[in-house]
Protein backbone atom coordinates (compact mmCIF):
# COMPACT_ATOMS: atom_id res chain seq x y z
CA UNK A 1 0.00 0.00 0.00
CA UNK A 2 1.57 3.37 -0.90
CA UNK A 3 1.24 6.22 1.11
CA UNK A 4 0.80 9.68 -0.87
CA UNK A 5 2.17 13.02 0.10
CA UNK A 6 0.24 16.25 -1.45
CA UNK A 7 4.30 17.19 -1.94
CA UNK A 8 5.00 14.41 -4.65
CA UNK A 9 1.48 15.28 -6.83
CA UNK A 10 0.99 17.25 -9.53
CA UNK A 11 -2.18 18.41 -9.75
CA UNK A 12 -4.32 19.24 -13.27
CA UNK A 13 -7.31 20.90 -13.30
CA UNK A 14 -9.32 17.98 -12.78
CA UNK A 15 -6.77 15.59 -11.25
CA UNK A 16 -3.94 14.71 -9.44
CA UNK A 17 -1.44 12.28 -10.09
CA UNK A 18 2.53 11.48 -9.39
CA UNK A 19 4.92 12.98 -11.55
CA UNK A 20 6.77 10.05 -14.48
CA UNK A 21 9.62 10.04 -12.40
CA UNK A 22 7.81 8.57 -9.15
CA UNK A 23 9.30 4.92 -7.91
CA UNK A 24 5.75 4.04 -6.66
CA UNK A 25 4.68 4.30 -10.01
CA UNK A 26 2.05 1.10 -10.52
CA UNK A 27 -0.87 0.31 -12.58
CA UNK A 28 -3.29 1.64 -10.69
CA UNK A 29 -2.27 5.05 -11.41
CA UNK A 30 -4.71 5.54 -14.17
CA UNK A 31 -4.98 9.20 -13.28
CA UNK A 32 -1.88 9.92 -14.94
CA UNK A 33 -3.96 9.42 -18.18
CA UNK A 34 -5.00 13.13 -17.39
CA UNK A 35 -1.99 15.27 -18.46
CA UNK A 36 -1.04 18.18 -17.13
CA UNK A 37 -3.50 21.55 -18.10
CA UNK A 38 -1.10 23.79 -19.22
CA UNK A 39 -1.93 27.02 -17.44
CA UNK A 40 -1.91 30.67 -19.18
CA UNK A 41 0.86 32.58 -18.68
CA UNK A 42 0.79 34.90 -15.31
CA UNK A 43 -2.22 32.26 -13.87
CA UNK A 44 -0.34 30.23 -10.80
CA UNK A 45 -1.98 27.29 -8.99
CA UNK A 46 -2.95 28.97 -5.47
CA UNK A 47 -2.50 27.32 -2.51
CA UNK A 48 -5.58 26.43 -0.35
CA UNK A 49 -4.33 28.84 2.47
CA UNK A 50 -5.90 27.51 5.88
CA UNK A 51 -7.02 24.99 4.48
CA UNK A 52 -10.10 27.27 4.27
CA UNK A 53 -11.78 25.54 0.79
CA UNK A 54 -11.20 21.71 2.28
CA UNK A 55 -13.07 22.74 5.64
CA UNK A 56 -16.03 24.64 3.71
CA UNK A 57 -16.49 21.13 1.99
CA UNK A 58 -16.24 18.85 4.88
CA UNK A 59 -18.88 21.07 6.57
CA UNK A 60 -21.30 21.01 3.69
CA UNK A 61 -20.50 17.30 3.42
CA UNK A 62 -22.27 17.45 6.61
CA UNK A 63 -24.85 19.81 5.82
CA UNK A 64 -25.91 17.64 3.19
CA UNK A 65 -26.53 14.45 4.97
CA UNK A 66 -26.90 16.00 8.90
CA UNK A 67 -30.82 17.34 8.23
CA UNK A 68 -31.46 13.49 6.57
CA UNK A 69 -29.77 12.02 9.71
CA UNK A 70 -31.77 13.60 12.31
CA UNK A 71 -34.83 13.44 10.34
CA UNK A 72 -34.65 9.56 11.08
CA UNK A 73 -33.05 9.71 14.49
CA UNK A 74 -36.46 11.41 15.68
CA UNK A 75 -38.03 8.02 15.79
CA UNK A 76 -39.67 8.55 19.13
CA UNK A 77 -41.14 11.97 18.21
CA UNK A 78 -42.85 10.48 15.26
CA UNK A 79 -43.96 7.18 17.12
CA UNK A 80 -45.07 9.85 19.70
CA UNK A 81 -46.87 11.91 17.04
CA UNK A 82 -48.70 9.03 14.90
CA UNK A 83 -50.17 7.29 18.44
CA UNK A 84 -51.99 9.86 18.98
CA UNK A 85 -51.16 10.39 22.51
CA UNK A 86 -52.62 13.65 23.19
CA UNK A 87 -56.04 12.32 21.75
CA UNK A 88 -58.79 12.14 24.13
CA UNK A 89 -60.23 9.21 22.40
CA UNK A 90 -60.51 6.14 23.90
CA UNK A 91 -60.44 3.83 20.69
CA UNK A 92 -57.80 3.28 18.44
CA UNK A 93 -58.41 4.45 15.16
CA UNK A 94 -57.17 1.85 12.64
CA UNK A 95 -55.77 4.04 9.72
CA UNK A 96 -54.08 5.56 12.30
CA UNK A 97 -52.26 1.92 13.77
CA UNK A 98 -51.53 1.27 10.14
CA UNK A 99 -49.50 4.78 10.04
CA UNK A 100 -48.06 3.54 13.25
CA UNK A 101 -46.81 0.44 12.19
CA UNK A 102 -45.61 0.61 8.92
CA UNK A 103 -44.24 4.69 9.08
CA UNK A 104 -41.37 3.74 8.51
CA UNK A 105 -41.78 1.83 5.66
CA UNK A 106 -43.47 4.56 4.49
CA UNK A 107 -40.48 6.76 5.26
CA UNK A 108 -38.46 4.65 3.04
CA UNK A 109 -40.48 4.79 -0.04
CA UNK A 110 -40.48 8.53 0.60
CA UNK A 111 -36.97 8.89 0.78
CA UNK A 112 -35.88 6.12 -2.09
CA UNK A 113 -38.11 7.22 -4.98
CA UNK A 114 -37.33 10.81 -4.90
CA UNK A 115 -33.83 10.36 -4.79
CA UNK A 116 -33.50 8.53 -7.75
CA UNK A 117 -35.89 10.85 -9.88
CA UNK A 118 -34.07 13.95 -8.75
CA UNK A 119 -30.58 12.28 -9.80
CA UNK A 120 -31.75 11.89 -13.12
CA UNK A 121 -32.90 15.04 -13.20
CA UNK A 122 -29.66 16.48 -12.09
CA UNK A 123 -27.61 14.69 -14.70
CA UNK A 124 -30.18 16.33 -17.09
CA UNK A 125 -29.99 19.89 -16.04
CA UNK A 126 -26.11 19.79 -15.18
CA UNK A 127 -25.89 22.22 -18.79
CA UNK A 128 -29.19 23.90 -18.69
CA UNK A 129 -29.30 25.15 -14.82
CA UNK A 130 -26.09 26.93 -13.34
CA UNK A 131 -24.64 24.65 -10.14
CA UNK A 132 -24.82 27.73 -8.26
CA UNK A 133 -28.67 27.58 -8.81
CA UNK A 134 -29.00 24.30 -7.71
CA UNK A 135 -27.04 24.36 -4.93
CA UNK A 136 -28.49 27.72 -3.31
CA UNK A 137 -32.29 26.77 -4.18
CA UNK A 138 -31.74 23.09 -2.20
CA UNK A 139 -30.52 24.38 0.36
CA UNK A 140 -33.18 27.12 0.83
CA UNK A 141 -35.81 24.62 0.34
CA UNK A 142 -34.71 22.32 3.05
CA UNK A 143 -33.91 25.01 5.24
CA UNK A 144 -38.13 26.09 5.09
CA UNK A 145 -39.07 22.73 5.58
CA UNK A 146 -37.08 21.87 8.56
CA UNK A 147 -38.34 25.21 9.69
CA UNK A 148 -42.24 24.19 8.84
CA UNK A 149 -40.88 20.76 10.85
CA UNK A 150 -39.77 22.81 13.87
CA UNK A 151 -43.20 24.73 13.76
CA UNK A 152 -45.12 21.94 14.23
CA UNK A 153 -43.26 19.91 16.66
CA UNK A 154 -45.32 21.80 19.26
CA UNK A 155 -48.64 21.86 17.89
CA UNK A 156 -51.22 19.43 18.92
CA UNK A 157 -51.67 17.18 15.97
CA UNK A 158 -53.95 14.70 17.57
CA UNK A 159 -56.84 15.83 16.22
CA UNK A 160 -55.39 15.83 12.64
CA UNK A 161 -52.75 12.72 12.55
CA UNK A 162 -53.60 11.71 9.01
CA UNK A 163 -52.90 15.37 7.69
CA UNK A 164 -49.85 14.99 9.55
CA UNK A 165 -48.44 12.20 8.17
CA UNK A 166 -49.09 13.49 4.71
CA UNK A 167 -47.38 16.35 5.90
CA UNK A 168 -44.29 14.67 7.25
CA UNK A 169 -44.23 11.86 4.17
CA UNK A 170 -44.03 15.03 1.51
CA UNK A 171 -41.59 16.61 3.78
CA UNK A 172 -39.29 13.62 3.68
CA UNK A 173 -39.60 13.32 0.07
CA UNK A 174 -38.69 16.97 -0.66
CA UNK A 175 -35.57 16.77 1.91
CA UNK A 176 -34.58 13.32 -0.02
CA UNK A 177 -34.78 14.60 -3.11
CA UNK A 178 -33.19 18.35 -2.27
CA UNK A 179 -30.28 17.14 -0.98
CA UNK A 180 -29.84 14.11 -3.34
CA UNK A 181 -29.58 17.05 -5.76
CA UNK A 182 -27.61 19.38 -3.25
CA UNK A 183 -24.95 16.57 -2.49
CA UNK A 184 -24.95 15.28 -6.43
CA UNK A 185 -24.36 19.02 -7.31
CA UNK A 186 -21.64 19.36 -5.00
CA UNK A 187 -20.08 15.95 -5.11
CA UNK A 188 -19.80 16.97 -9.08
CA UNK A 189 -18.17 20.21 -8.51
CA UNK A 190 -15.42 18.99 -6.50
CA UNK A 191 -14.17 16.75 -9.49
CA UNK A 192 -12.54 20.13 -10.97
CA UNK A 193 -10.70 19.91 -7.67
CA UNK A 194 -8.01 17.99 -6.04
CA UNK A 195 -8.93 15.00 -4.85
CA UNK A 196 -8.35 15.95 -1.37
CA UNK A 197 -11.74 18.13 -1.67
CA UNK A 198 -13.91 15.43 -2.87
CA UNK A 199 -12.34 13.43 -0.09
CA UNK A 200 -13.38 16.11 2.29
CA UNK A 201 -16.49 16.38 1.02
CA UNK A 202 -17.67 12.61 1.45
CA UNK A 203 -16.00 12.49 5.25
CA UNK A 204 -18.39 15.78 5.77
CA UNK A 205 -21.02 13.00 4.77
CA UNK A 206 -19.85 10.51 7.63
CA UNK A 207 -19.40 13.33 10.41
CA UNK A 208 -23.22 13.88 9.87
CA UNK A 209 -23.98 10.93 10.54
CA UNK A 210 -21.46 10.48 13.66
CA UNK A 211 -23.40 13.36 14.67
CA UNK A 212 -26.40 12.53 14.29
CA UNK A 213 -25.45 9.04 16.38
CA UNK A 214 -23.75 11.09 19.20
CA UNK A 215 -27.13 12.96 19.52
CA UNK A 216 -29.59 9.66 19.59
CA UNK A 217 -27.31 8.44 22.56
CA UNK A 218 -27.60 12.08 24.47
CA UNK A 219 -31.19 12.38 24.05
CA UNK A 220 -31.38 8.18 25.04
CA UNK A 221 -29.44 9.16 27.96
CA UNK A 222 -30.91 12.40 29.23
CA UNK A 223 -34.00 13.68 26.95
CA UNK A 224 -37.37 12.86 28.93
CA UNK A 225 -39.87 14.71 26.79
CA UNK A 226 -39.56 13.65 22.57
CA UNK A 227 -40.48 16.64 21.52
CA UNK A 228 -38.07 18.71 23.15
CA UNK A 229 -35.20 16.02 21.56
CA UNK A 230 -37.36 16.86 17.87
CA UNK A 231 -37.36 20.60 18.71
CA UNK A 232 -33.16 20.27 19.20
CA UNK A 233 -32.82 17.95 16.37
CA UNK A 234 -35.01 20.26 14.06
CA UNK A 235 -33.37 23.71 14.95
CA UNK A 236 -29.69 21.89 14.82
CA UNK A 237 -30.60 21.55 11.44
CA UNK A 238 -32.12 24.41 10.45
CA UNK A 239 -29.33 26.49 11.76
CA UNK A 240 -26.95 24.27 10.27
CA UNK A 241 -28.81 24.71 6.67
CA UNK A 242 -28.60 28.22 7.17
CA UNK A 243 -24.74 27.83 7.81
CA UNK A 244 -23.95 26.18 4.84
CA UNK A 245 -25.53 28.61 2.94
CA UNK A 246 -23.21 31.24 3.91
CA UNK A 247 -20.29 29.22 3.40
CA UNK A 248 -21.13 28.27 0.06
CA UNK A 249 -21.71 31.94 -1.15
CA UNK A 250 -18.00 32.37 1.07
CA UNK A 251 -16.38 29.69 -1.43
CA UNK A 252 -16.33 31.40 -4.58
CA UNK A 253 -14.50 34.23 -2.54
CA UNK A 254 -11.25 32.06 -2.07
CA UNK A 255 -8.67 32.46 -4.90
CA UNK A 256 -8.14 28.91 -4.36
CA UNK A 257 -11.64 28.17 -5.15
CA UNK A 258 -12.18 30.54 -8.14
CA UNK A 259 -9.12 28.60 -10.15
CA UNK A 260 -10.61 25.31 -9.91
CA UNK A 261 -14.36 26.71 -10.42
CA UNK A 262 -13.22 28.78 -13.56
CA UNK A 263 -14.90 27.98 -16.59
CA UNK A 264 -14.67 25.19 -18.83
CA UNK A 265 -15.05 24.14 -22.23
CA UNK A 266 -18.39 22.22 -23.35
CA UNK A 267 -18.48 19.12 -22.85
CA UNK A 268 -16.91 16.88 -25.93
CA UNK A 269 -18.16 12.98 -27.16
CA UNK A 270 -15.82 10.76 -27.29
CA UNK A 271 -16.11 6.98 -27.66
CA UNK A 272 -14.02 4.41 -25.74
CA UNK A 273 -11.22 4.86 -28.17
CA UNK A 274 -10.43 7.77 -27.87
CA UNK A 275 -7.69 9.23 -25.40
CA UNK A 276 -8.52 11.60 -23.81
CA UNK A 277 -8.57 15.25 -24.87
CA UNK A 278 -5.54 17.57 -23.47
CA UNK A 279 -5.94 21.34 -23.28
CA UNK A 280 -2.79 22.70 -25.32
CA UNK A 281 -0.84 25.75 -24.85
CA UNK A 282 -3.41 27.97 -27.26
CA UNK A 283 -6.17 27.11 -25.59
CA UNK A 284 -7.65 29.91 -23.74
CA UNK A 285 -8.01 29.10 -19.88
CA UNK A 286 -11.61 30.45 -19.15
CA UNK A 287 -12.96 29.14 -22.06
CA UNK A 288 -16.81 29.60 -21.98
CA UNK A 289 -18.95 27.07 -22.52
CA UNK A 290 -21.11 26.39 -25.78
CA UNK A 291 -24.73 28.10 -26.04
CA UNK A 292 -25.89 24.92 -26.74
CA UNK A 293 -26.78 23.50 -23.54
CA UNK A 294 -27.24 19.89 -24.29
CA UNK A 295 -27.29 16.92 -21.63
CA UNK A 296 -23.82 15.38 -21.17
CA UNK A 297 -22.92 12.26 -22.67
CA UNK A 298 -24.08 9.39 -20.59
CA UNK A 299 -22.84 6.35 -22.81
CA UNK A 300 -19.21 7.87 -22.65
CA UNK A 301 -19.48 8.23 -19.12
CA UNK A 302 -20.73 4.88 -18.12
CA UNK A 303 -18.07 2.71 -19.80
CA UNK A 304 -15.15 5.09 -18.83
CA UNK A 305 -17.22 4.58 -15.09
CA UNK A 306 -17.92 0.93 -15.26
CA UNK A 307 -15.74 -0.42 -13.29
CA UNK A 308 -15.79 2.14 -10.00
CA UNK A 309 -19.50 1.76 -10.53
CA UNK A 310 -19.35 -1.96 -10.04
CA UNK A 311 -17.34 -1.14 -6.88
CA UNK A 312 -19.48 1.61 -5.68
CA UNK A 313 -22.58 -0.56 -5.85
CA UNK A 314 -21.72 -3.91 -4.88
CA UNK A 315 -20.14 -1.81 -1.84
CA UNK A 316 -23.18 0.23 -0.44
CA UNK A 317 -25.04 -3.10 -1.75
CA UNK A 318 -23.67 -5.23 0.74
CA UNK A 319 -23.35 -2.27 3.52
CA UNK A 320 -27.01 -2.27 3.00
CA UNK A 321 -27.96 -5.60 3.21
CA UNK A 322 -26.31 -6.10 6.97
CA UNK A 323 -26.81 -2.41 7.82
CA UNK A 324 -29.26 -1.49 9.41
CA UNK A 325 -31.81 -4.59 9.01
CA UNK A 326 -29.58 -7.42 10.36
CA UNK A 327 -27.07 -5.24 12.53
CA UNK A 328 -30.11 -3.41 14.28
CA UNK A 329 -31.68 -6.74 15.74
CA UNK A 330 -28.20 -8.44 16.97
CA UNK A 331 -29.19 -8.41 20.61
CA UNK A 332 -26.57 -9.50 23.54
CA UNK A 333 -26.20 -12.37 24.72
CA UNK A 334 -26.52 -11.30 28.37
CA UNK A 335 -29.68 -9.33 27.75
CA UNK A 336 -31.13 -10.62 30.84
CA UNK A 337 -28.73 -9.81 33.17
CA UNK A 338 -31.29 -5.78 32.60
CA UNK A 339 -28.18 -3.50 32.82
CA UNK A 340 -28.07 -0.48 30.58
CA UNK A 341 -25.99 -1.60 28.60
CA UNK A 342 -27.16 -5.07 27.24
CA UNK A 343 -30.33 -3.65 27.09
CA UNK A 344 -30.95 0.41 26.21
CA UNK A 345 -27.65 1.31 24.55
CA UNK A 346 -26.64 -1.74 23.17
CA UNK A 347 -27.67 -1.57 19.65
CA UNK A 348 -27.29 2.19 19.64
CA UNK A 349 -23.44 1.88 20.66
CA UNK A 350 -22.54 -1.21 18.91
CA UNK A 351 -24.05 -0.24 15.46
CA UNK A 352 -24.98 3.37 14.74
CA UNK A 353 -21.97 4.89 16.85
CA UNK A 354 -19.57 2.41 16.05
CA UNK A 355 -20.19 1.98 12.29
CA UNK A 356 -20.30 5.90 11.95
CA UNK A 357 -17.49 6.09 13.59
CA UNK A 358 -15.40 3.27 11.52
CA UNK A 359 -16.35 4.33 8.71
CA UNK A 360 -15.70 8.31 9.00
CA UNK A 361 -12.37 6.72 10.27
CA UNK A 362 -12.01 4.81 6.85
CA UNK A 363 -12.89 7.75 4.79
CA UNK A 364 -10.35 10.30 6.50
CA UNK A 365 -7.68 7.92 5.64
CA UNK A 366 -8.06 8.58 2.18
CA UNK A 367 -6.58 11.80 2.79
CA UNK A 368 -3.30 10.37 3.28
CA UNK A 369 -3.38 6.69 1.75
CA UNK A 370 -4.98 6.11 -1.29
CA UNK A 371 -4.29 2.64 -3.19
CA UNK A 372 -5.40 0.76 -5.06
CA UNK A 373 -5.49 2.73 -7.58
CA UNK A 374 -8.83 2.96 -10.10
CA UNK A 375 -7.89 -0.07 -12.48
CA UNK A 376 -6.24 -1.83 -9.98
CA UNK A 377 -7.41 -5.27 -9.66
CA UNK A 378 -7.18 -5.20 -5.86
CA UNK A 379 -10.09 -2.92 -5.57
CA UNK A 380 -12.71 -5.10 -6.62
CA UNK A 381 -11.19 -7.92 -5.17
CA UNK A 382 -11.07 -6.20 -1.65
CA UNK A 383 -15.46 -5.10 -3.18
CA UNK A 384 -15.65 -8.80 -3.30
CA UNK A 385 -14.12 -9.79 -0.30
CA UNK A 386 -16.63 -7.91 1.93
CA UNK A 387 -19.58 -10.57 1.03
CA UNK A 388 -18.22 -12.81 3.42
CA UNK A 389 -19.41 -10.26 6.33
CA UNK A 390 -22.80 -11.26 5.78
CA UNK A 391 -22.45 -14.70 7.41
CA UNK A 392 -20.39 -13.34 9.83
CA UNK A 393 -23.20 -11.10 10.75
CA UNK A 394 -25.82 -13.68 10.50
CA UNK A 395 -24.27 -15.90 12.81
CA UNK A 396 -24.21 -13.55 15.55
CA UNK A 397 -27.23 -13.21 18.37
CA UNK A 398 -29.88 -12.46 15.65
CA UNK A 399 -32.90 -12.51 17.44
CA UNK A 400 -36.00 -13.35 16.56
CA UNK A 401 -34.36 -16.76 14.91
CA UNK A 402 -36.68 -19.04 13.44
CA UNK A 403 -34.70 -21.15 9.87
CA UNK A 404 -31.43 -20.33 11.36
CA UNK A 405 -30.86 -21.63 15.25
CA UNK A 406 -27.27 -21.73 15.24
CA UNK A 407 -25.57 -18.86 17.03
CA UNK A 408 -22.01 -19.22 16.14
CA UNK A 409 -20.83 -15.68 17.89
CA UNK A 410 -21.38 -16.10 21.13
CA UNK A 411 -19.53 -13.38 22.91
CA UNK A 412 -20.78 -9.76 22.47
CA UNK A 413 -17.29 -8.62 21.17
CA UNK A 414 -17.79 -10.43 17.82
CA UNK A 415 -21.20 -7.97 16.29
CA UNK A 416 -19.09 -4.82 17.86
CA UNK A 417 -15.71 -6.32 15.93
CA UNK A 418 -17.94 -7.12 12.56
CA UNK A 419 -19.61 -3.67 12.77
CA UNK A 420 -15.90 -1.84 12.50
CA UNK A 421 -14.94 -3.76 9.95
CA UNK A 422 -18.24 -3.03 8.03
CA UNK A 423 -18.19 0.78 8.53
CA UNK A 424 -13.98 1.06 8.19
CA UNK A 425 -14.17 -0.75 5.03
CA UNK A 426 -17.41 1.08 3.56
CA UNK A 427 -15.92 4.55 4.29
CA UNK A 428 -12.02 3.38 2.71
CA UNK A 429 -13.11 1.39 -0.41
CA UNK A 430 -16.37 3.91 -1.14
CA UNK A 431 -13.85 6.93 -0.92
CA UNK A 432 -11.39 5.48 -3.14
CA UNK A 433 -13.80 4.53 -5.73
CA UNK A 434 -15.78 7.94 -5.70
CA UNK A 435 -12.94 10.01 -5.30
CA UNK A 436 -11.55 8.10 -8.79
CA UNK A 437 -14.98 8.67 -10.92
CA UNK A 438 -14.46 12.24 -11.69
CA UNK A 439 -10.58 12.25 -12.26
CA UNK A 440 -10.67 9.68 -15.58
CA UNK A 441 -12.73 12.03 -17.67
CA UNK A 442 -12.24 15.16 -18.84
CA UNK A 443 -12.72 17.89 -16.79
CA UNK A 444 -15.81 19.18 -18.47
CA UNK A 445 -17.43 15.70 -18.16
CA UNK A 446 -16.09 15.72 -13.98
CA UNK A 447 -19.78 17.49 -13.17
CA UNK A 448 -21.68 15.19 -15.03
CA UNK A 449 -19.70 12.07 -13.83
CA UNK A 450 -19.83 13.38 -10.24
CA UNK A 451 -23.85 12.41 -10.39
CA UNK A 452 -23.58 9.63 -12.11
CA UNK A 453 -21.42 8.27 -9.51
CA UNK A 454 -24.19 9.25 -6.66
CA UNK A 455 -26.34 7.21 -8.64
CA UNK A 456 -24.26 4.47 -8.33
CA UNK A 457 -24.51 4.86 -4.65
CA UNK A 458 -27.81 5.06 -4.73
CA UNK A 459 -28.74 2.25 -6.61
CA UNK A 460 -26.62 0.17 -4.67
CA UNK A 461 -28.27 1.51 -1.59
CA UNK A 462 -31.53 0.37 -2.92
CA UNK A 463 -30.53 -3.23 -3.50
CA UNK A 464 -29.11 -3.86 -0.56
CA UNK A 465 -32.25 -2.90 1.24
CA UNK A 466 -34.34 -4.73 -1.18
CA UNK A 467 -32.35 -7.77 -0.78
CA UNK A 468 -31.97 -7.12 2.83
CA UNK A 469 -35.65 -8.08 3.72
CA UNK A 470 -35.36 -11.30 1.83
CA UNK A 471 -32.13 -12.10 4.12
CA UNK A 472 -34.17 -11.46 6.78
CA UNK A 473 -36.91 -13.86 6.24
CA UNK A 474 -34.47 -16.39 5.52
CA UNK A 475 -33.21 -16.32 8.95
Amino acid sequence: MAIISEDNLHHSSNSTYRPASSSLLTDQEVLLEKLLDHPTPGLQRPKDHFNGAYIIFFSLGIGGLLPWNFFVTAKEYWIFKFSNCSSSATGEDPENLDILNYFESYLAVASTVPSVLCLMANFLLVNRVPLQVRVLASLTIMLIIFVVMTVLVKVDTSSWTRGFFAVTIACMAIISGTSTIFNSSIFGMTGSFPMRDSQALISGGAMGGTISAVAALVDLAASSDVTDSALAFFLTAAIFLGFCIGLYLLLPRLEYARYYMRPVRQAHVFTGEDHLPQDSPQTPLLAPRSSDSSTPPLCPILKKTSGLGFCIIYLFFITSLIFPAVSTNIESLNKDSGSLWTTKFFVPLTTFLLYNVADLCGRQITAWVQAPGPKSKVLPGLVLLRTCLVPLFVFCNYQPRIHLQTVVFRSDVYPAVFTTLLGFSNGYLSTLALMYGPKIVPRELAEATGVVMSFYVCLGLMLGSAFSALLVHLI
